[in-house]
């Protein structure tokens, strides 16, 4: 258990790193947790695996607001709808399959991919003029359809709410990386807390994982604070085209 343990705390840094930038880092530690951990039920692997995306997204959000101005009002609304949403996905993780969404999501991002490479200025214009009422819309559709998918099955949540944020609202990258941390910190812990009321969190493997997580997400945030937008525009590219290749394999080959 030792080795396989030093490997998740491996993948948990990687995926903190890459989550800090532009989500995606459960394309790194949820494979690893299920391959490394196949002795346990996937919806315990997927609990444990909650805690490390908890803590790496907490750090990384502190380093974000301390550099990015916040919409709070925007931030209270989508991160309580969030916040129970995923609840609800992971409450429907445990009781059905959910390799049925995996085609449609592979359609949607290789669009997304498409687009992002086609028009170079994508995630670096200025907030669109939305009014209030339109960025409560946006916002709660935002909040409830990512967030659930973040429960019910999680990898590449981070990378759809910047993609929400960056084509709905109007963000540049930097500024739809740091709001997405904290819709992403409330589905988190939305999940979290129903995997331990049904005592489905492993805390031996779950607590180094954390560590690791988090010393990643905050050198990840700092990369991306100091590069700005077109690191990360390119980075969301490199993530996106990945969780591509991940789900085409799971469609074609599993």
């Amino acid at each position: 258990m030792t080795t396989e343990l030093i490997l998740l705390c491996l993948a948990a840094f990687a995926a903190g790193f890459i989550d800090a930038i532009v989500g995606g880092g459960g394309l790194i530690q949820t494979p690893a947790g299920l391959v490394l951990l196949p002795q346990f039920p996937v919806a315990t692997v997927i609990g444990t695996l909650k805690i490390p995306a908890f803590c790496g997204t907490a750090l990384a959000s502190v380093q974000y607001m301390q550099k990015v101005k916040i919409k709070w009002r925007l931030m209270i609304l989508m991160t309580l709808l969030a916040f129970t949403s995923a609840a609800a996905g992971s409450f429907l993780l445990s009781k059905v399959d959910n390799h049925f969404m995996k085609p449609i999501l592979l359609t949607i991002l290789t669009l997304v991919a498409a687009y992002t490479y086609v028009k170079k200025d994508f995630g670096t214009h200025t907030e669109k003029d939305h009014s209030f009422k339109e960025q409560l819309i946006y916002a709660t559709c935002i909040s409830i359809v990512i967030g659930f998918y973040d429960g019910f099955v999680g990898p590449g949540a981070g990378s759809f709410l910047v993609l929400a944020f960056v084509t709905l609202l109007g963000f540049d990258f930097l500024k739809a990386s740091a709001h997405a941390k904290l819709v992403n910190l409330s589905t988190n812990l939305g999940s979290i807390l129903f995997f331990i009321s049904t005592g489905r969190i492993l805390f031996a493997i779950a607590i180094p994982m954390a560590i690791c997580n988090a010393a990643g997400g905050i050198i990840g945030a700092r990369l991306a604070i100091v590069k700005g937008n077109r690191f990360i525009r390119v980075f969301f590219l490199i993530i996106v085209i990945g969780t591509i290749l991940r789900f085409a394999y799971d469609v074609f080959f599993k």
